[in-house]
């Protein structure tokens, strides 16, 4: 049994190739080949269940190899931790050598085991206990995450090589080449569609939570074609003169506006199905807009979750977003940008830009106040009385993302300057840099200082997602149709929010769903890929990063506090940081693996 899953894990640095130096040191009794593993039904699910194993963690903002740096390259976030490759991406001191390409190696090690999974299902015999529609099952499952996987090595790097074969460690891998981003496309649309018939709509019992579904490939075909219908994919002129060694073009050049209609009824095929199986938005029993929002990430397989990735007990989010004082690190930081960006509890954005000294320009109309402090607490316990009035009245969502100076955590006000309980003092690179905690992913009932933490779950696709994902394919296919507001509006009641205004332009409906997303789902890795697909990621991931003054300040009330910082100036260089580099060492073995543009 060894062997086997010594196998499924032999990818390291090459493509797809897996080493042989794990195997020399064995007992003869030790080994079975893959053949006789796949003999045994046991020993196949076994195998299957590890092709998951490659699914992204991204619950790790920093860590894991930064598997997943993307929130903090995006506009919302930073760390103190000057060493994380996401730091790097903000400084544009990244490069195809230093560049982490666990990306590439994950997902393809996950293609790899896929292919070898369904390259040997047909020899395990069936039984009582295995049936045709079980194998029929798995088989199912490792097309689509051979399908899942190939599609995040394409929204990081653009056209990739497509492995639907288990390569032998005979092959010749330099003969492998990326293809045109259009094949890379079709190929994951045509596995999503021949998962589907093989799955069911939803896990068929607990033990199978977290597995592939054909709700999964319903999902994964609405955002692969509302990706292939933005900017950056569709008839992008920075890529006009993308070819491989070999003459062929990489980029369609051609913008094709039918793909906003291929996308929209991608997305509403996802919403009919899943909804007709039982998922819907989460909502507490009381409904109350600010748990409805925070227990969606906590209630593990939720009716919303489409696909969720098993985390098991992870103490990360607690100990990077709980306030010093309480054992954390204070590590996990909210931007004053991401700030700015909830609306109101009215409905209307407050700050529709900055001066260049990053003060705000205010919309009157919103009733929003820099300046003073609340005089009573807020319903429910929003905000207790005594905080900056800047932090009242928000966008229910705010509160159940953003802890913010003053805001109760664990039955204690947060104190985030730097001589607060909760600042950083004069010691130490575990603070708070802008002022605000992210609060969403954290869970209130553990302890630190005693070991107490809970199960978690990563959400790769939710219903919530495939709502605004039709809104916005179907308001650049359509107009503002009905069904535009109707899911945009859904959203926005399920987190005590008013109906977006009547009467909206193309335009500007356009910009309150990129908004909406921003806000519904933010911190969730797609912030930076909206931005990047929409190619305005030079201006958001480009220039100042601004937060409170924590180096001032002795007391909630102190006014030295609330000024707003320069935190970092970050560097985005268009085009090139819109792909990432393929790592050099990839490129090194295999000549005919062009690079990226620009790297």
């Amino acid at each position: 049994m060894k062997y086997i899953f010594k196998i499924a894990a032999g990818v390291l640095l090459t493509l797809l190739a897996f080493s042989c130096s794990d195997f020399l040191d064995k007992a003869p009794e030790e080994d079975i080949t893959i053949q006789e593993a796949f003999l045994q039904r046991n020993y196949a699910e076994s195998f299957l269940t590890d092709a998951y194993a490659d699914l992204p963690m991204e619950i790790h903002f920093t860590d894991m190899a930064d598997i997943n740096p993307f929130v903090l390259a995006s506009d919302e976030f930073n760390v103190p931790w000057p060493e994380k490759f996401g730091k790097l991406m903000n400084r544009g001191a990244w490069n195809a050598y230093n560049a982490t390409g666990r990306v590439w190696i994950n997902m393809y090690e996950g293609v790899r085991k896929s292919n070898i999974f369904l390259d040997n299902i047909h020899i395990t015999p069936l039984s009582e206990e295995f049936t045709a529609k079980d194998k029929d099952r798995w088989i199912g499952e490792a097309i689509l995450l051979r399908a899942l996987y190939h599609f995040y090595v394409m929204r990081v790097y653009g056209p990739s090589p497509i492995m639907n074969y288990a390569a032998d460690v005979s092959d010749d891998f330099t003969q492998i080449r990326r293809q045109p981003l259009d094949s890379c496309i079709n190929f994951v649309l045509r596995e999503c569609d021949r998962a589907i018939p093989l799955l069911p709509m939803r896990a068929i019992n607990n033990r199978q939570t977290g597995r592939m579904t054909a709700a999964v490939a319903y999902a994964l075909k609405a955002r692969l074609l509302l990706y292939r219908a933005s900017d950056l994919w569709n008839g992008n002129p920075d890529y006009a003169n993308f070819k491989d060694n070999a003459g062929v073009e990489l980029f369609p050049q051609v913008k094709e506006e039918k793909w906003w209609a291929e996308a929209a009824a991608a997305a509403k095929k996802c919403i009919e199905e899943c909804e007709a199986a039982g998922y819907t938005l989460y909502r507490t029993a009381d409904d109350d807009p600010v748990q409805n929002y925070y227990r969606l990430f906590l209630d593990r397989y939720n009716d919303e979750v489409i696909l969720g990735r098993n985390c098991g007990v992870e103490p990360v989010p607690e100990k990077c977003g709980f306030p010093r004082s309480q054992g954390g690190w204070a590590g996990w930081n909210v931007t004053q940008q991401q700030v700015d960006a909830y609306e109101m509890d009215n409905g209307i954005i407050p700050i529709t830009g900055y001066t260049s000294d990053g003060s705000p320009i205010i919309d009157s109309r919103s009733g929003y106040k820099e300046t003073g402090y609340a005089e009573e607490a807020g319903p429910a316990g929003r905000w207790p009385a005594g905080v900056r009035n800047m932090y009242v009245h928000r966008d229910p969502r705010f509160y159940a993302t953003v802890a913010y100076n003053g805001a109760m955590f664990k039955d204690k006000q947060i104190e985030l300057w730097n001589t607060g309980a909760d600042g950083r003092g004069n010691e130490g690179r575990d603070y708070c840099t802008t002022g605000y905690l992210l609060k969403k992913y954290v869970d209130e009932t553990c302890n630190i200082p005693q070991g107490i933490f809970s199960l978690k779950t990563w959400i790769l696709f939710r219903l919530g997602e495939i709502y605004l994902d039709y809104a916005e394919a179907l308001n650049e296919a359509e107009g503002p149709v009905s069904d535009v507001y109707y899911y945009v509006n859904q959203i926005r009641d399920r987190a005590g929010m008013p109906a977006l205004p009547k009467d909206l332009s193309k335009s500007e409906m356009r910009e309150r769903i990129r908004h909406e997303r921003r806000i519904e789902l933010a911190f969730e890795t797609h912030r930076y890929f909206d931005c990047h697909r929409w190619k305005i990621a030079e201006k958001t991931d480009n220039g100042p990063i601004w937060g409170m003054n924590i180096s001032a300040g002795a007391s909630l009330q102190d006014e030295a506090y609330y000024k707003r910082t320069l935190i970092e100036n970050r560097i985005f260089k268009a085009p090139t940081h819109y792909l990432f580099p393929i790592f050099q060492d990839e490129i090194d073995k295999n000549p005919n693996l062009v690079q990226n543009p620009g790297w």
